[in-house]
């Protein structure tokens, strides 16, 4: 099966998604444009790629507009088709939160927020949305040797609580700040796990135990202090964050008297580091990391015990002086579910693969910049392609196993070897079968010229 069968073997699934059979070509010619668009990838330009620009295209416009659909029902598809190929008790998922700038300022869920690229001396801002968004983590190293896969399955617009004027009433300040507490980014990741999790089970996932990967702005009371069935919240915590045990003996006190940090069990030579196994960066490499059962956070998820994971510092450069310098130590907090550390470890290294989604879907497939403004389009359209994408990262797991052979062009020669098939290797081959597919008349539908394509997106 060739990538761009599989591609949209996987997008079948949203028939049932749109009302129409007319809406849901329309969303399969537009998947497909978003994915091999060349340039800005705007509506417009995509409406150019795909050779309709001389016909109407309010029709294209309205499909998020106005269409009557749901944004997690097209990562439904993608769940579906990567649960059955993980083959462990566990399914891992990372939860990161994204920001997209815009210009417009008739946005309404637009607002300006910390700039995460600004440099740590000097806060920035930006205009533009926030996005939460979930990936699923495919352990691929299980089978070969290959780094973990990330696959978009959720992408949650999170905006703010509106701020009220300086001529505000009494009344609406109040309403502000109970809604502030109400409605925010730990309250959207609570609502997204719980989703998550039932559509794991509408999978087939009933008997998997989710770990939720995140990073230290959720480690909170609300992200880790709400049970969810057979689920599990790994977050990174503060090296400065106040930890005890239970109060032993015959008292009324439920905290303990010695209070102490994650930094501080780092330092304790009393209690020795222990070796294990993770796969990271090409290869499988050795950690060190101690462990302390059952604490409790007196400030954050007060009575509820946790388990606490410290990883010691990875050196990553030799000097010519001989000088090792060490990355930051890691301190890991998740609920006391029985999962062996050295999974709970593996599974945090990686969702560093959300952060490549990120990316990719930012710099390559330009998520962010087709120029919207109407309240449906403006979630429903960044949305769309992160799910167009997740589904070309999954056809090149089920086609090639995310192994980069022969079906590939050539790297440059100053390229090293690479081991998978990278966003941009996947595209361009997914044009080329697109144009082999039309020249044998199979998309007779589409009117796609790759050469004036690419004279409109210089034009």
């Amino acid at each position: 099966m060739s990538l761009l069968d599989c591609f949209l073997s996987i997008l079948s699934d949203w028939k049932s998604v749109f009302p129409a059979y007319p809406s849901y070509k329309r969303a399969i010619y537009l998947a497909l444009a978003s994915v091999c668009v060349i340039g800005r990838a705007c509506i417009s330009r995509l409406i150019g790629f795909l050779g309709t620009d001389q016909k109407d295209w309010s029709a294209n416009y309205k499909l998020f507009s106005r269409t009557t659909w749901s944004e997690p029902d097209l990562f439904d598809a993608i769940i579906k088709k990567a649960l059955p190929l993980i083959d462990e008790p566990f399914i891992s998922v990372a939860f990161d939160d994204t920001k997209l700038k815009k210009t417009g300022k008739k946005i309404k869920t637009a607002f300006y927020q910390r700039d995460p690229m600004s440099p740590p001396f000097h806060v920035n801002l930006i205009f533009g949305l926030r996005f939460l968004q979930g990936s699923l983590l495919m352990p691929m190293y299980k089978k070969n040797d290959q780094p973990p896969r990330a696959l978009p399955i959720i992408f949650k617009e999170v905006p703010v609580v509106r701020k009220p004027g300086k001529y505000a009433t009494e009344e609406e300040i109040a309403e502000y700040e109970s809604q502030k507490k109400k409605i925010n980014l730990s309250t959207y990741f609570i609502k997204s796990l719980t989703k998550t999790r039932d559509a794991l089970d509408r999978a087939g996932g009933k008997e998997k135990t989710l770990i939720a990967t995140v990073d230290n702005g959720y480690c909170n009371r609300t992200c880790m202090g709400t049970p969810i069935d057979r689920t599990c919240v790994l977050a990174r915590a503060r090296k400065s964050a106040r930890l005890c045990f239970r109060a032993s003996g015959e008292t009324r006190k439920i905290y303990g008297d010695y209070k102490f940090t994650p930094e501080d069990v780092r330092k304790d030579d009393s209690k020795p580091w222990e070796t294990t196994q993770i796969y990271h960066g090409g290869r499988w490499r050795e950690v060190r990391y101690k462990e302390v059962k059952n604490v409790l956070w007196q400030t954050g998820t007060k009575l509820q015990s946790l388990r606490l994971i410290v990883i010691a510092p990875v050196p990553y450069r030799l000097t010519k002086a001989g000088r090792l310098y060490y990355r930051e130590p890691a301190y890991l907090l998740c609920q006391p579910i029985e999962i062996s550390t050295n999974v709970l470890i593996q599974k945090y290294f990686d969702r560093w693969q959300i952060e490549v989604n990120h990316r990719e879907e930012k710099d390559t497939l330009g998520v962010g910049q087709a120029q919207v403004r109407s309240d449906n389009s403006v979630h429903r359209q960044p949305a769309f392609v992160v799910a167009a994408y997740s589904a070309m990262l999954l056809a090149g797991i089920i086609c090639f196993e995310d192994k980069r052979g022969e079906s590939f062009m050539a790297l440059p020669k100053w390229r090293r070897n690479a081991k998978r098939p990278s966003c941009l290797d996947l595209m361009h081959l997914l044009r080329k079968e697109l144009l082999d597919k039309q020249k044998a008349g199979v998309l007779n539908n589409l009117e796609i010229d790759l050469a004036k394509a690419v004279l409109k997106s210089a034009a």
